[in-house]
């Protein structure tokens, strides 16, 4: 075991931190205000590399390893979840995806210019009455001649109003349940495509997010991804990168409570001394740092298991559930440090409490995961290698 970052990782790290600092901190407030930050951001992002960071360089990307993306997101949910949120989705879940799955064309086409960050894309899974029970869903494929015809609607899909390119889930036969789904590249100008963003959400209110719908919508044979019937397959390797980057957001959301509490703790003062001298705000202090240092093994863990090629479901289950858990009391525990001035926009921890909800539902509810976990433990579930797995790293 080596807990050292490599020399790129420290530099990644101070670069992620500098774009966090510079470009998102001084905006942050009026775009969560506004509901949607400056488009702008994608390029800003592209530049660095960041819209390809662990994507092989010959499809475009910077060929760093899994873990250089823990720290990216780690990073960006430091200024807000909605920055980490676009880069889980555009990586972790569509483009690592096409990294594991795709056919050379489909990477050609569609992965390299991700990468190089020209086009962005998004993942259709979430329907109005399909969340967690995947097999729920109503979208259907049928295959006409070089074609599929696609009808249906997804809802809560991240990027809805912003990617060019979706990974989208459907059945090509419902007879054969989560067997008889399959998987989708969709481009947004395919017609009969159309998209509508949700308003009014508790949190992460800079990101987009809303509705997909598909009516009569045809899109040619070769953008199936994988084989017909193959998509729960598919969109569970995908959860797997997700899950990845959602932990790996939810450490740097208790990195940026932690830096917010220990300031005010210096600052302010109740009964003749700084709040941080008192036992139960270092109580609070105390939880957020145990919390900080588990996740942030737990996340490493799982990049060091894609690094190496292995089947990680089980431990990327286990980051995500507890770092999204420790987020989530963390941002709770910073509030109440800030005391009257936690419930002001002019401390950001109101929004890091409102922001911190979101990721312990979204791809895969805690409750999901606590029965994850007691089934790996049972014996009742187990991985068995996929057909296709995430190229190792280093890649070739």
């Amino acid at each position: 075991m080596d807990f050292e970052f490599t020399e790129e990782q420290k530099m990644l790290r101070k670069t992620a931190r500098q774009f966090v600092d510079d470009e998102i901190m001084p905006n942050i407030q009026r775009w969560d205000a506004e509901g949607g930050f400056d488009p702008a951001i994608w390029k800003k992002l592209a530049d660095l590399g960041f819209m390809g960071v662990c994507v092989p360089e010959k499809y475009g990307g910077s060929g760093m390893d899994y873990n250089s993306l823990a720290i990216l997101c780690e990073e960006l949910e430091r200024g807000d979840t909605a920055f980490r949120t676009a880069v889980s989705v555009h990586i972790g879940l569509n483009s690592m995806t096409l990294m594991q799955w795709g056919t050379e064309a489909q990477k050609q086409k569609y992965l390299i210019p991700q990468a190089k960050g020209e086009k962005i894309g998004a993942f259709g899974l979430t329907e109005p009455g399909a969340g967690s029970d995947v097999a729920a869903m109503a979208t259907t494929a049928v295959r006409d001649g070089d074609y599929y015809v696609i009808n249906g609607q997804k809802t809560w899909i991240s990027l809805c109003d912003v990617a060019d390119h979706f990974l989208v889930f459907a059945y090509t036969d419902k007879s054969k349940k989560h067997h008889g789904i399959s998987a989708f590249i969709v481009e947004r100008t395919t017609p009969g495509f159309s998209s509508k963003a949700i308003k009014g959400k508790y949190g992460i209110r800079a990101g987009n997010t809303g509705e997909l719908f598909f009516e009569e919508m045809r899109i040619p044979a070769e953008n199936l991804l994988g084989e017909e019937g193959e998509g729960f397959k598919i969109a569970m390797s995908a959860l797997d990168n997700g899950r990845f980057t959602v932990a790996a957001g939810a450490v740097g959301l208790i990195m940026g409570c932690l830096e917010e509490s220990v300031k005010y703790c210096h600052e302010r003062e109740t009964f003749g001394k700084p709040i941080g001298k008192h036992q139960l705000v270092q109580q609070m202090i105390a939880k957020m740092e145990a919390g900080y240092q588990m996740s942030r093994l737990l996340v490493y863990r799982a990049g060091e298991m894609k690094n190496k090629g292995l089947r990680n479901t089980r431990e990327t289950s286990l980051a995500k559930w507890q770092a999204c858990d420790f987020a989530n009391q963390a941002a709770d525990d910073a509030f109440q440090i800030h005391g009257a001035y936690g419930y002001s926009d002019e401390y950001p921890v109101a929004r890091f409490l409102r922001n911190s909800k979101a990721p312990v539902i979204y791809e895969g509810t805690r409750e999901i995961h606590t029965i994850m976990q007691a089934e790996y433990v049972l014996g009742y579930r187990e991985d068995k290698k996929l057909s296709n797995m995430l190229p190792e790293w280093p890649f070739d």
